[in-house]
């Protein structure tokens, strides 16, 4: 794979799930080179942590791999009222950045952000040039905020030398309640073995599954909704950074992934993608 991206940047863009995908990626592909030492950080932890952005080098390979952290694609925002206090909005007509519309792959992601409370309710959040809505349901905005990207894509992406993947939805396995209402899933062994059981398909991806199908840029969509839905076993639940000490009615997160674990087959599913479009790589 390294061989494929020489010469190349990779670029995922989206929230901490596509990030997960990115760390998998760097990873694996870490473990193949002979010398670790010509891996490097062309980014600082403090960029990433102030700007949302990190990107390693792999020096012999003269490519680069990048995560840029844009959670909902669209672009968060902030306004102000009459008395001056405030107040974060989202910009549902407004791509989040773009520096990186000439990379040579970009990897997309968007929804776990969306099901947050003040996604949810949609109260005096969604923003269209100057208007804010009172409110307006979410599956209309995640509709409107997709249109926006794909729109950004279609007016900004060279088809001819970048190639354009979107991560679908990527399952959550809560017991009891979601992550700051006591949600759990420590304890779980084994994946899910009746289909029957599986949570329903999500609304995000059957509205991102219609909006692709209108696009003039070839999107590749890495659909790993049902096999991630399986997977109830492979959440860090309460094995989160030593730092964090394990304390009863803690946070738990059963929304990403222990690495080894799931987001290495989705890079096997991006992989195997670039294979079969190997010749368009090559130009």
């Amino acid at each position: 794979m390294l061989e494929m991206l020489r010469g190349k940047r990779l670029v995922f863009v989206g929230d901490s799930l596509n990030r997960n995908m990115w760390e998998s990626l760097v990873c694996s592909l870490r473990e193949s080179l002979r010398d670790k030492r010509r891996l490097f950080e062309v980014s600082s932890r403090n960029e990433f942590r102030t700007q949302g952005f990190f990107s390693l080098r792999f020096s012999d390979y003269e490519c680069t791999i990048d995560f840029i952290k844009s959670p909902f694609l669209v672009q968060e925002w902030k306004i102000s009222d009459n008395s001056e206090i405030s107040r974060e909005t989202l910009r549902l007509d407004m791509i989040q950045g773009s520096k990186y519309s000439d990379a040579d792959i970009i990897v997309f992601n968007t929804g776990h952000w969306w099901t947050h409370q003040k996604t949810g309710k949609g109260k005096n959040y969604f923003q269209e040039g100057s208007h804010v809505y009172d409110r307006l349901e979410v599956k209309e905005a995640f509709t409107k905020a997709l249109k926006t990207w794909a729109q950004w894509v279609d007016s900004n992406i060279d088809r001819k030398n970048t190639r354009v993947f979107f991560a679908g939805y990527s399952s959550s396995h809560f017991r009891k309640g979601q992550w700051d209402t006591g949600g759990n899933c420590h304890g779980e062994t084994e994946p899910i073995s009746n289909e029957t059981s599986l949570a329903a398909y999500p609304w995000m991806m059957s509205i991102l599954e219609s909006v692709i199908s209108e696009m003039k840029t070839p999107v590749f969509y890495l659909n790993i909704t049902k096999m991630t839905a399986y997977r109830k076993d492979g959440h860090p639940s309460i094995y989160r950074p030593l730092e964090i000490p394990r304390t009863p009615g803690m946070f738990q997160d059963c929304s990403h992934w222990c690495l080894p674990g799931v987001p290495d087959f989705w890079n096997e599913l991006l992989y195997a993608a670039l294979l079969i479009s190997g010749h368009d790589l090559q130009k």
